[in-house]
This record gives structure tokens, C-alpha cells and sequence, in this order.
């Protein structure tokens, strides 16, 4: 009576996982392919360019208070109004009256450039496309904290799915004779890749 019961739970563990799993791992495997073959993917990066000037009010409280380091609340209130960008969490860097911030992204990058003396704004944008962009997802670069814990409980997840399987494979293995060769088959050919012809 026991058994079944494991059996059924073990069942729902699988299923529930796939489920959970599947668009997760439709993601990593196309994007496993395009990464594997980025060289052969031509890839063609539209740069953006926007200029402004600052405020005249805002201009005159920023050369009077120079800041030597963070970015103020009306400085940053008005960049992401101007350039329709969000700045949480972003480094701003300030060395001889400008200021200067990062802004990588995934499947592209920006920056922008303000001096202070001249009021002058430069913003320039990069769009390397969507290939690059689910490319960037799939390595986790430039992605933020939410989507690397993503990660963790996808890779979780994906375990939890793997093992249930093995366990459900060992349970219908006397049934299927070849369930034992394909699974030591999975084991040994990447293994043996690695080993004979990656140096």
C-alpha cells in the first residue's frame, strides 16, 4: 500500500516540475543553440544618440553644490523623465564636473554623459536585437537580482524534474529493457566529448 502511494507522489513531484519547467527549458536549449553558434548569427547593433541641456534652474543648483558622489534626486527625477530610463540601482560616477553612468543591459548597452560646466547631456543606446537580447537571459548578464534568483529555482526545478524521472525510469526499468543503456548512453557521451576532444 506504501508504494503505490510513493509512487503517486513521486508521479506529481515529475509532473508538477515539467510543468513548471517548460517554458524554462525551451528557453535555455534555443538559446543554447544560438549561443553555441553566435559566430554564424549576424547580429547588426542599432545605436541611438540623445542629446539635451539641463534645466536652468537645475543647472545653477548643481554647479553651486557640485556633487562629489551619488546622484540627486532632482538630478535623477530629471534624467529619467529626459531619457524615459530607469536608474535604480545604478553607479553614478562624478570626476571633474561630469558625470558619468553605465548602463548595460541585456542584448545591448547604453551610457550617459553630463557635463556640468556646460549643462550638455549625451545619452547613446545600443540595441544588439532579440537573439542577443534572449542570449543575455540565458547567461544571465546584465540581468538583475529577480531573474538570477530565476535562475537558482529554475536549475532547482530542473533537478528536482531529473531525479524523479530517474527514479521513475528505475521504477519501469524491468519492463524496458533499453532504459539502462540510454541512460548510462546519456552519462558517457558528453563525458567521453569532454575528455577526447576538449583540450
Amino acid at each position: 500500500m506504501m508504494r503505490p502511494l510513493w509512487l503517486g507522489t513521486l508521479r506529481q513531484w515529475h509532473w508538477i516540475s515539467s510543468a513548471l519547467c517548460l517554458a524554462g527549458m525551451l528557453l535555455f536549449a534555443i538559446t543554447g543553440i544560438t549561443l553555441n553558434h553566435a559566430g554564424q548569427i549576424e547580429a547588426r547593433p542599432q545605436v541611438s544618440q540623445q542629446f539635451a541641456e539641463l534645466p536652468a534652474a537645475l543647472h545653477a543648483q548643481l554647479r553651486q553644490q557640485p556633487p562629489s558622489q551619488g546622484l540627486p534626486l532632482a538630478l535623477r527625477q530629471w534624467l529619467e523623465q529626459t531619457l524615459a530610463i530607469r536608474l535604480d540601482g545604478r553607479a553614478a560616477e562624478w570626476s571633474d564636473n561630469e558625470l558619468y553612468i553605465a548602463l548595460p543591459r541585456p542584448g545591448g548597452d547604453a551610457w550617459l554623459s553630463l557635463d556640468l560646466d556646460s549643462g550638455t547631456l549625451e545619452y547613446e543606446r545600443t540595441d544588439r536585437g532579440w537573439v542577443a537580447y534572449f542570449n543575455d537571459l540565458h547567461k544571465g548578464r546584465h540581468t538583475g537580482s529577480l531573474w538570477s534568483a530565476f535562475i537558482d529555482l529554475f536549475a532547482g526545478l530542473c533537478v528536482v524534474f531529473s531525479l524523479s524521472g530517474l527514479l521513475l525510469l528505475q521504477r519501469h526499468a524491468g519492463n524496458r529493457p533499453l532504459t539502462w543503456p540510454l541512460t548510462a548512453l546519456g552519462l558517457l557521451l558528453p563525458l567521453l566529448l569532454a575528455l577526447l576532444f576538449i583540450h
